[in-house]
C-alpha cells in the first residue's frame, strides 16, 4: 500500500495470495496459489485476479494522491512519562526508554560540530520502493543522538554515519544488519572499547553510537516499521544497536583497516559494513580444535564455506592475528591471497556475490588478548568516511 501511495495511486488494486512462492514444487504452486484462496478475503485467487483486470475502475480508484508524512510539530509538551509514551505511540523509538530530547540537550549536542543545524546531512530510505526517500538535517541527527543517550563528543561519529545515507535497518526479508569499524585517535578520545568485549554491548560509546544510527534511520529515513519498511521474516537483533567496532590498532600486527582502504595512519575514519552478521569461529565446522592450531588454514576453510553474497569478514583478536603473522603472512594482503586462493580450500568457494563483491575478504583486529578466540561472518565494507569532516 505504501508503494502505491508513493507512486500516486492510493487506491491501486492489490492481489494477495499465500506466500512465499519460491522453494515450492509445481504441484504446491498450483494447489496453494493458482487454485488457492486469498488469505485475506478467503476468495479464489484466480477469480479475483480476473476481476481486478476486467472490472471498470470506480471513481475512488481513479483518484490520485501521494504520501506526505510532513515533519510534525517542532516540539511536544507533557510530563516525562507522558512524553515517553508519546514517543512510543508515534513509533519514534526502538521501544526502549529514551533520553528526552529537550531543547537544551539538543543545543548542547549541536555544539560538538561546526556544521549548521539546518544543513542537510543526508537522505535515506529502507532500501527499496517500500519507503520514500526522506531527508534529514544535522539537528535531526542531534535529536536522535540525544534520544540514544549519546555524549556530545560522540556526535561527529554519528554525523559521519548519517552523512552516508546508509540505513542500518534494511527492509529486506532476510533481516540484514549493519556495522562500522572506527580507526584513529578518536577511539581513545571518546572511550570506544577495542579490548575485551570489543563487539559486545558493554561499552557506552560503542552501544549508543550504534543505537543513534538506528534511531536516525527510524525517524530520518522511515525505516524499521514492521510490515511496511521492515520485513525481516525472523528479524535480526543486531538492528537494535548494530555492531560498532573500534580496531585494536595498538595490539594489531597489521596496518589498520583505514590505511588498507587508502587513508593515512592516524586519520579518524569510520568504515561501514552490511551483511548477515558475525559468529564465534567455534560455530563453524571447519574450526577443528586440537593441541596445536593452524589458524590460517581454519580461517581459509571457514571462508570457503561462506555464502558469497556479502563475502567474509574475519574479526580477529590480537593473539589470532599474531598467529597469522607468525605463520608467515606479514600483511593482510598476503594473508588474503592465501585465504581466497581456491586451490587448497575445502569445499571450493562459490563464485558470485553482492554486486561485484563476491570473494570479498576483510580482516579487522579487535578485542582482548586473554584467549585465542575470533569471529567470522558475512559482512562487506561499503564506504569509508572521515569523521573529522563533521567536527
Amino acid at each position: 500500500m505504501e508503494v502505491a501511495l508513493n507512486s500516486g495511486m492510493p487506491n491501486l488494486r492489490i492481489q494477495y495470495f499465500r506466500g512465499p512462492v519460491w522453494g515450492k514444487t509445481n504441484d504446491q504452486l498450483r494447489k496453494q496459489i493458482i487454485e488457492g484462496n486469498n488469505p485475506i478475503t478467503g476468495k479464489p485467487v484466480m477469480q479475483e485476479i480476473i476481476g481486478h483486470l476486467t472490472r471498470p475502475l470506480t471513481a475512488d480508484e481513479k483518484k490520485t494522491g501521494e504520501l506526505n508524512p510532513g515533519r510534525g510539530p517542532a516540539a511536544f509538551t507533557g510530563t516525562p512519562d507522558e512524553l515517553q509514551q508519546l514517543f512510543l505511540d508515534k513509533r519514534m523509538t526502538d521501544f526502549l526508554p529514551i533520553t528526552l530530547p529537550t531543547e537544551d540537550k539538543v543545543e548542547e549536542m549541536l555544539k560538538a560540530t561546526s556544521h549548521e543545524p539546518d544543513e542537510i546531512l543526508g537522505k535515506m530510505n529502507p532500501g527499496s520502493e517500500a519507503g520514500d526517500v526522506w531527508t534529514y538535517t544535522v539537528r535531526d541527527a542531534a535529536v536522535n543522538a540525544v534520544m540514544a543517550g549519546a555524549k556530545p563528543e560522540y556526535f561527529p561519529v554519528i554525523l559521519a554515519l548519517g552523512s552516508t545515507g546508509t540505513t542500518p535497518v534494511n527492509v529486506s526479508d532476510n533481516g540484514f544488519m549493519a556495522g562500522a569499524v572506527i580507526n584513529g585517535a578518536i577511539r581513545e578520545e571518546i572511550g570506544l572499547n577495542s579490548d575485551i568485549g570489543a563487539v559486545g554491548p558493554y561499552a557506552h560509546a560503542n552501544t549508543v553510537i550504534g543505537r543513534a544510527w538506528s534511531l536516525l534511520a527510524i525517524n530520518g529515513g522511515n525505516c524499521g516499521k514492521v510490515g511496511t519498511t521492515y520485513m525481516g521474516t525472523v528479524g535480526n537483533p543486531v538492528n537494535l544497536t548494530n555492531i560498532i567496532m573500534a580496531e585494536n590498532e595498538e595490539n594489531s600486527p597489521f596496518q589498520p583497516l583505514s590505511v588498507r582502504r587508502g587513508f593515512k595512519k592516524g586519520e579518524n575514519i569510520v568504515t561501514l559494513f552490511m551483511g548477515w552478521g558475525i559468529l564465534s569461529a567455534k560455530n563453524w565446522k571447519a574450526n577443528v580444535w586440537g593441541s596445536t592450531m593452524n589458524y590460517p588454514q581454519i580461517i581459509k576453510d571457514i571462508y570457503a564455506q561462506q555464502d558469497a553474497m556479502f563475502g567474509t569478514i574475519a574479526v580477529l583478536s590480537p593473539p589470532i592475528a599474531d598467529f597469522v603473522k607468525d605463520a608467515g603472512y606479514d600483511t593482510v594482503e598476503t594473508f588474503t591471497e592465501f585465504v581466497t586462493d581456491a586451490g587448497a580450500a575445502k569445499p571450493k568457494p562459490k563464485i558470485g556475490g553482492f554486486g561485484m563483491r563476491g570473494g570479498n575478504f576483510t580482516v579487522v583486529v579487535t578485542g582482548g588478548s586473554n584467549n585465542n578466540y575470533f569471529m567470522m561472518g558475512g559482512m562487506v565494507p561499503t564506504v569509508s568516511v572521515k569523521i573529522d569532516d563533521w567536527r
